[in-house]
């Protein structure tokens, strides 16, 4: 799933192969940048900010025009390829979105979820709605907590997945953090005893996997590096119970999504009773 370290590592991989060099392939395959070209643009840096990557660029001496940023959005199915160039592509060309290279290096966008070109004193227009980033440089543990805070009737299992609040989280994420707490996904963050606690782990647990390969967060990367994200019905590695999968979704705002507990572990969450059972 690309969540927040997925993404911190494309961008480190694209910048690696392109930062401080002039592009000298540009080929944007959506209808509003059909017509862009940065052929001899310099790419200044690629960042992730959560699940947002921006590639920045300067324009040469001769073109008058500002800084610019490449705006991209992984979803579900995106991704962000490197290869030497005049290499094969893994994917087929007509999943492309855009292609940027130099003489050494191509990178490739495939099915990303968007695509933008806008100037890179606008990216507060796409970005600055986000919560602290766990694997940002100015990550801020009390900023988070107190946006968690902010909305105690809200369970965590929703709010944990809002990017206003915590930039980078997804579903991997939300179901591991709550099952090593040991908090059911309905509990209010109001009636969460620690919540510093869980915001300290989403730091650690991104942290650990930002270079990792492969996604770890039972400590073993082993048959299950995942304690019960997408382990309904399998054996609780804690405790042996059948894990269980509910559906949980903001009555406005978000789509119904799958999360993943253990009803031993984790308890059952009934408000008519006043709380985890």
């Amino acid at each position: 799933m690309p969540e927040g370290d997925t993404v911190f590592r494309a961008a480190r991989r694209l910048e690696a192969a392109l930062a401080g060099r002039a592009l000298s392939v540009s080929d944007f395959r959506v209808p509003a940048h059909a017509t862009l070209s940065l052929v001899d643009w310099m790419v200044e840096s690629v960042v992730s900010r959560g699940k947002h990557l921006l590639i920045r660029a300067r324009p040469p001496a001769r073109v008058s025009a500002p800084p610019l940023s490449i705006h991209s959005h992984l979803l579900m199915e995106g991704r962000w390829d490197v290869y030497a160039t005049g290499e094969r592509w893994r994917s087929p060309a007509f999943k492309a979105r855009a292609v940027l290279g130099n003489p050494a290096f191509t990178a490739v966008g495939f099915e990303l979820g968007f695509l933008q070109v806008l100037r890179t004193t606008d990216e507060v227009e796409v970005i600055g709605h986000l919560g602290p980033d766990p694997l940002g440089h100015s990550w801020d543990p009390a900023e988070a907590v107190r946006r968690l805070q902010s909305a105690p009737e809200r369970p965590i299992g929703l709010a944990l997945l809002d990017q206003r609040v915590i930039a980078g989280l997804g579903n991997v994420y939300r179901s591991e953090l709550l099952f090593i707490s040991r908090i059911h996904p309905r509990t209010p963050v109001g009636e969460i005893e620690d919540v510093g606690r869980v915001v300290d782990l989403a730091h650690r647990l991104l942290n650990a996997n930002k270079d990792r390969a492969r996604r770890v967060t039972t400590g073993a990367d082993g048959i299950n590096p995942y304690w019960v994200y997408g382990r309904a019905g399998k054996d609780c590695l804690r405790c042996g119970e059948a894990l269980q999968i509910e559906s949980l979704a903001d009555s406005v705002r978000a789509a119904e999504r799958d999360v993943y507990f253990c009803g031993s572990c984790q308890g059952s969450y009934i408000p008519t009773a006043g709380g985890v059972r």
